[in-house]
């Protein structure tokens, strides 16, 4: 998905800068500005999901003890 985001902004850059028109020309810019955040924040999120390591829960945290439970009368 990524990769896509990275076409899109580079092709909405060369739509950008083809343009005559102002009102074409601002239309692929600001596509271009906010497909280049989206692509930044998903290479971002790769890179943090790569290096990330699973969560350890240890076994006496997940489940309930006796002691742990209400009594009822």
């Amino acid at each position: 998905m990524r990769w896509l985001l990275l076409v899109a902004t580079l092709l909405s850059w060369v739509l950008c800068f083809t343009r005559h028109g102002a009102g074409a020309m601002a239309c692929w810019l600001l596509v271009g500005i906010v497909a280049a955040i989206a692509t930044a924040l998903a290479f971002a999120q790769a890179r943090i999901e790569a290096n990330a390591q699973p969560e350890i829960v240890p076994e006496r945290f997940t489940r309930r003890t006796d002691r742990e439970t209400p009594q009822q009368p």
